[in-house]
């Protein structure tokens, strides 16, 4: 029954760092929007989440085909200011329009927009089951053969740390089997030795 028993505990602690991953995922992905790179450090990354806003477009109203057949964008849709050039798109009555198609931006937090009101953001650095250990981070520029620069980020958490209590053999078999395939032994996302799209090694 000890393997089995194992495999359940792993599982559910499995589940509970995976989500903690994806979460500092999500919060690296909005970091690298804004910012056109990663971060390695937690401190940063919390600080950002907890802070940075982002734009949120409220849109009201849709062109038509035949308005977009005309070459009509919703740049110059929202700059338009005379009937006469509203005709040329097929606009009858320019205020009628204006009125009916808006686009307005306001400002949400990314803890907010992201992860909802409430989020303990601060426990995003903490490997769960680790007893108070904190995940590996690392974040670099990649270069690719024709010197074009990609911004790379991992995060890790190994086996030995969120598995201790459980059985020590089956832990020991788990990261023998792990290093004889030259992978990993614990869970991460992202890779900084290679563009991987930010996938977990669990995807």
């Amino acid at each position: 029954m000890t393997p089995i028993r194992f495999e359940e505990q792993k599982a559910v602690r499995d589940e509970a760092v995976k989500s903690r991953l994806v979460d500092i995922r999500k919060a690296q992905i909005e970091f690298n929007n804004m910012n056109q790179r990663y971060t390695a450090s937690f401190d940063t990354l919390i600080y950002f989440v907890r802070n940075a806003q982002i734009p949120i477009v409220m849109k009201k109203g849709e062109l038509t085909d035949y308005q977009l057949e005309k070459g009509l964008t919703e740049k110059i849709a929202l700059t338009l200011t005379s009937e006469k050039e509203a005709a040329k798109f097929g606009i009858e009555d320019l205020e009628r329009f204006r009125a009916s198609f808006r686009r307005d931006t306001s400002f949400v937090s990314v803890l907010e927009s992201v992860f909802g009101t409430g989020f303990p953001i601060d426990s995003i650095a903490y490997i769960p089951f680790g007893n108070g250990a904190r995940f590996d981070m690392e974040a670099t520029m990649y270069a690719t053969a024709s010197g074009i620069k990609i911004p790379l980020f991992e995060a890790r958490a190994p086996f030995a740390i969120y598995l201790e209590g459980l059985d020590r053999q089956e832990i020991h078999n788990l990261i023998d089997a792990r290093r004889s395939q030259e992978k990993f032994e614990g869970m991460r996302v992202g890779d900084v030795s290679a563009p991987n799209n930010n996938a977990g090694n669990w995807e």
